[in-house]
């Protein structure tokens, strides 16, 4: 049985979100579809909009204690979900992964110091990483023959013993093909790091969204090499479509990493935790497990309707199901455009706002990323949008 309606249309035009309200600043006219940046379509689950409205009805916004129930709700999901154990100690609020990120750059390198990433690969890494004067290094993934990525383990090897990075972030699940890295490619990744003291930082957000039905494996559960090397990073924010309360946590269960960058963080409040993300994360965790199923079946259902929208109308894209995220990575490579090619027949053709693929690395020439966590209804409409401005090509 049902309990949640993901076919309901939110009006957000004039909400002020960055969805739909900065349209005409990025993409250069508003009257788009958007299906771009990483957010939901869908109505927030009501148990976490009660649990706010019941905070915020008291109508005192003081300093905030953050209880144990927090602590322990967060480490459970962890437990429940990932199959890690974590201590109060090892655990920590991060107000946003970027954010998490950003501070582990700077605290564990110094300006010049290389950080490694994996293109085509979510573009802040890379941005974080330059804009606080580090190297960056890359590692791209491999393209194979159907479409799909594989992680290049010798490449990993022999980029980390010649440049030395001192941190790799890394994408798990892997955004934008949503690749959901499997146990053995992660003790690989875990070993070299162990090899050459390289930090691993990896950023699970989408952990909690796998399609598959295969299990997530979290870095830690590759073992002690991952435990010596690893900073975890998760959220409930994509999973439960609460980016703008800005939760998010941190795992270090090495102490020699987590003591000083803890520290670090405390002394600098870059850790304290506002009840604007607590309740909202505790509601998530406690009672949100109905709708992230349900979300999970919807977002299935949109990926089986794309896949067969592409192949019976559009069969020059090839579409690259995801294993996980609502985010769909597009193959326009036999469209026989260059990149501002494509980019301007998506907006000025079909009226689609994806993001250029080539924003995630000279490796996402040629491909799209698609958002489709929204109505059947909307993305339908969408889609036939883009046949229209296809046909006439």
């Amino acid at each position: 049985m049902k309990h949640y309606n993901f076919d309901k249309i939110l009006e957000r035009r004039g909400s002020g979100d960055i969805k739909y309200d900065d349209l005409e600043a990025r993409f250069g006219r508003s009257d788009l579809y958007p299906l771009w940046v990483a957010d939901m379509d869908f109505e927030v689950a009501p148990e976490i909009l009660k649990a706010i409205e019941e905070r915020i009805k008291k109508g005192e916004f003081g300093y905030a204690k953050v209880n144990d129930s927090y602590w322990h709700t967060v480490m459970s999901w962890i437990k429940s979900h990932f199959g890690v154990n974590v201590s109060r100690d090892e655990i920590s609020f991060i107000p946003g992964i970027v954010r998490g990120i950003a501070y582990a750059i700077n605290y564990f390198t110094e300006k010049g110091d290389r950080i490694l990433i994996q293109p085509p690969v979510y573009h802040p890494f890379r941005l974080v990483a330059e804009g606080n004067d580090r190297q960056v290094v890359t590692n791209p993934l491999i393209l194979n023959n159907d479409g799909s990525y594989s992680m290049d383990l010798d490449g990993l090897e022999k980029v980390v013993s010649e440049k030395r990075p001192k941190i790799m972030i890394l994408c798990n699940p892997h955004n934008p093909g949503g690749l959901r890295w499997k146990l053995d490619t992660l003790r690989e990744v875990a070993s070299i790091a162990a090899k050459h003291n390289m930090i691993v930082i990896s950023d699970e957000i989408h952990a909690d969204l796998i399609l598959s039905g295969e299990p997530h494996h979290c870095y830690f559960q590759a073992g002690g090499d991952a435990e010596r090397t690893g900073i975890v990073f998760g959220a409930p924010s994509k999973t439960f479509n609460i980016p703008g309360l800005v939760s998010s946590w941190s795992v270090i269960k090495n102490p020699e990493l987590r003591e000083g960058f803890y520290k670090w963080m405390s002394v600098n409040e870059f850790n304290d935790a506002p009840f604007t993300a607590v309740i909202p994360t505790e509601a998530a965790y406690t009672h949100g497990e109905q709708w992230r199923i349900e979300l999970i079946k919807y977002l299935n259902e949109n990926i089986d309707f794309v896949e067969e929208f592409f192949k019976k109308y559009i069969p020059k894209i090839r579409v690259l199901r995801p294993e996980a995220s609502f985010l769909v990575w597009l193959d326009c490579r036999k469209m026989d455009m260059s990149q501002e090619e494509l980019a301007d027949f998506f907006i000025n053709k079909a009226h689609l706002a994806l993001n250029d693929g080539s924003m995630f690395g000279k490796e996402g020439t040629g491909f799209m990323r698609m958002n489709i966590a929204t109505s059947r209804d909307y993305l339908k409409e969408a889609l036939e949008s883009l046949k229209r401005a296809y046909d006439q090509l």
